[in-house]
């Protein structure tokens, strides 16, 4: 768990590379934010790392604004 008490922002975490980048984050330890313009495909990201037992929540954001 290397990363066991970090926090980590994912910007398009709600698709694809964001996707997984979270997940992965997840699983080293790090509680983690998924954002996405689409709350719903944030939020379903965030719901995947918590039945894994991680620490995640979901906001909508749009990062080009």
């Amino acid at each position: 768990m290397r990363l066991k008490g970090k926090a980590a922002l994912v910007t398009g975490a709600g698709g694809g590379l964001g996707g997984a980048i979270s997940k992965r984050f997840a699983t080293e330890g790090a509680s983690v934010l998924c954002t996405d313009r689409d709350l719903a495909a944030a939020e379903a990201t965030a719901a995947a790392i918590i039945e894994t037992g991680g620490t995640a929540s979901a906001f909508m954001a749009d990062v080009a604004e």
